[in-house]
């Protein structure tokens, strides 16, 4: 299983464009510290790409890695579909830049489908550039990851029921963001990739201890870090990210996996989009690591 890594940012990403604070200003006075939003890229069977979540930055996202760039026929691409863990925003306005697409394959919870076509009306707007095929994630054992991709295994585990600002009066459900386990019968390995993490259940922890990659929500460094920083007046947990340290927060859980376990989806006031954050070193000391842009991860 390969993987390569195309953002780590959490929504806005590093720097965000009417941010002022510490990381933002480290980030544009140093541009090695510039994060886009939280992606994956996991390769298939067959060589094409699937990627996780669809952001924002998607374009230049696919344009910073070879191996996603299109050819040798003018317009066939390697990108095979998209995988989404949630319906917010900075996880899926991307959709709508592969309009040029011959046609876009989605898989996605039924909450977060429902959502993109009905408050979004995302099928409404692709609808005159390019067809779009929604398949349902697995949430009960698994399923393969897409048709080009017939060995991948892939199944989502529910970790909150947080629904997206423009949805918050659509029904409950525990389903609206999940993490996704991707399992490769032919090595025999496993990575659980969960970007937004608000609650960390029993089958997450089976998961966990089972993989041998881990990437996982690391938005906030501690509960209060959105009211210090003045980003909101709720805490982390309050906004469905449990934190990297303290009491609820996932280092020390972490810690105890087997797994190489890394941090993603940071927020621009996070202490560790700062290289030299002595809370790099607290991670360290765990065993634990913060995911950059551009990594590839092979398994």
């Amino acid at each position: 299983m390969l993987l390569l890594v195309l953002g780590t940012a959490a929504g806005g990403g590093v720097p965000q464009w009417n941010c002022a604070c510490a990381g933002c200003r480290g980030a544009r006075a140093h541009p090695d510290r510039r994060r886009r939003h939280a992606s994956l890229a996991v390769r298939g069977d067959d060589g094409r790409w699937y990627l996780v979540n669809a952001t924002p930055d998607i374009g230049d996202q696919i344009e910073s890695r070879p191996e996603l760039h299109p050819g040798p026929g003018h317009r066939r691409t390697p990108v095979a579909g998209l995988v989404l863990t949630d319906a917010e925003l900075d996880h899926t306005l991307g959709i709508a830049r592969l309009r040029e697409a011959d046609g876009i394959e989605v898989v996605a919870t039924a909450p977060v489908r429902r959502a993109l076509l009905d408050r979004l009306r995302l099928g409404d707007v692709l609808a005159p550039y390019t067809g779009v095929t929604w398949r349902e994630l697995p949430r009960h054992g698994a399923g393969p990851l897409g048709p080009g991709a017939p060995g991948l295994r892939i199944s989502g585990i529910p970790v909150s029921g947080k629904r997206p600002r423009y949805a918050a009066d659509a029904p409950d459900d525990d389903s609206w963001v999940v993490a996704l386990r991707l399992y490769d019968p032919a090595s025999g390995t496993t990575a659980l990739y969960a970007p937004a993490l608000a609650a960390w259940p029993d089958r997450l922890q089976q998961a966990a201890e089972e993989a041998d990659c881990v990437i996982v929500d690391g938005t906030f460094w501690d509960e209060e870090e959105p009211r210090r920083t003045g980003v909101c007046e709720r805490t982390a947990t309050g906004m469905g990210h449990l934190p990297v340290e303290g009491p609820q927060g996932t280092a020390e859980r972490l810690a105890r996996l087997s797994a190489r376990c890394l941090y993603t989806h940071l927020n621009n006031t996070n202490p560790l989009v700062d290289p030299a954050a002595p809370e790099h070193k607290r991670l360290a000391r765990l065993g634990l690591e913060v995911a950059s842009d551009g990594m590839v991860i092979e398994l």
